[in-house]
């Protein structure tokens, strides 16, 4: 006999209440959400000086790309996820009572034929505002969240964001800036990519590109290769091979004064693998300089582990697992491209960055931010 289906059930419920991690204290409180092909994250924070304090955070795997590849649509399935995490981040913003946010969607919304349906949707279900935003934009803020972890000793530096549904580089010249204004330089590139930066500096784009291919989207591709190591090694050739318009500097590429950051879940997780810890800890692992030999040494734990001992892994957790060979081959094939043997770990992104952007722009942040 079937059971009765209960009243209600699977249906998306109308509030969502969650606990915020800090009360709310007096001041102007800002909110700032990324809606990936993989993930849903939000940060609701306050200026502090020159930087920002967290109030209130939410992250989940809400898998919107899922299936994509194929149908070149959003799944019921993936947009009733989408929108019961949504609504936990409405309540949120309602409950701290946030005024300015900047809400936006990458690349799955950017490339499904129901993108601009599913915003509308959103709206109507939830009142957020989402935007659809270019890659460039999604690469400009990508690079002020990094700003802050760029060494006074680089002249040249490569910003990589590696996303669910696409990755985001971005190669800036920073020589004829004085190494004590290279960090505000790179902040103030939230507006555009100029190729010759304001007065007072002189930060240049040399060049930019964004590849529709990160984890999620290089998984599916060769989701039909069964043998684990023939898999990754494929991923990493096919992502090398979709570098091949960006190439800065390709004959006489610098070495002296060259950082490459990455900012990614697959960059903190390998980050995390390496040290050794039992619970991720996000001051140890934001600004870490990790060699190449490093991770290589972490990829090829990951492959000796096999899919079994990866979902098993505490560092890389269940949500991840499906997901970081993907990352790992885009990573490898990142550092044989690339003249350095160190990578600096960001566990920052896509919402850091619109938090110093509304902030810088309201004239909120303290001496010291550009």
């Amino acid at each position: 006999m079937t059971p009765k289906r209960p009243v209600g059930a699977g249906a998306i419920p109308k509030q969502v209440e969650s606990p915020a991690l800090i009360k709310p204290t007096p001041g102007p409180l800002y909110a700032a959400l990324d809606l990936g092909t993989n993930s849903c994250r939000m940060l609701i924070a306050r200026p502090e000086g020159d930087q920002f304090k967290v109030v209130d955070s939410f992250s989940k795997s809400v898998q919107l790309g899922a299936g994509l590849e194929n149908s070149g649509k959003l799944s019921r399935s993936s947009i009733y996820r989408t929108i019961q995490a949504l609504r936990v981040c409405q309540q949120k913003i309602k409950r701290h009572k946030v005024n300015r946010m900047r809400l936006v969607a990458t690349e799955a919304c950017r490339r499904a034929s129901n993108g601009a349906s599913f915003m509308k949707r959103v709206r109507r279900e939830t009142g957020l505002p989402l935007e659809i935003i270019e890659p460039q934009q999604e690469a400009q803020l990508a690079v002020v969240s990094c700003a802050p972890l760029v060494s006074k000793k680089t002249e040249q530096l490569l910003v990589v964001d590696i996303g669910g549904g696409s990755t985001e580089l971005v190669w800036i010249d920073l020589k004829d800036v004085r190494p004590s204004e290279r960090a505000g330089a790179i902040m103030r590139m939230h507006g555009g990519f100029p190729t010759c930066d304001g007065e007072g500096s002189k930060a240049r784009v040399v060049d930019w590109i964004s590849v529709p291919l990160g984890v999620a989207t290089l998984r599916d591709q060769f989701r039909d290769v069964e043998d684990d190591a023939a898999r990754f090694a494929l991923m990493s050739w096919f992502f090398e091979e979709n570098l091949a318009e960006f190439a800065p500097y390709k004959d006489e590429p610098p070495r002296d004064g060259f950082q490459i950051v990455g900012t990614s879940g697959t960059v903190t997780t390998v980050a995390a693998s390496h040290l050794g810890l039992k619970r991720y800890d996000r001051n140890k692992v934001d600004g870490l300089r990790m060699t190449s030999d490093e991770i290589d040494k972490v990829i090829r734990t990951y492959l000796h582990m096999g899919p079994e001992g990866r979902r098993s892994d505490p560092r890389i957790g269940l949500d991840r697992q499906a997901l970081i060979m993907s990352g790992a081959a885009i990573l490898q094939a990142l550092l044989r491209c690339w003249p350095t043997d160190r990578l600096s770990v960001a566990d920052r992104g896509l919402r850091e960055g619109m938090l110093y952007a509304q902030m810088a722009a309201d004239g909120v942040l303290g001496e010291g931010c550009p």
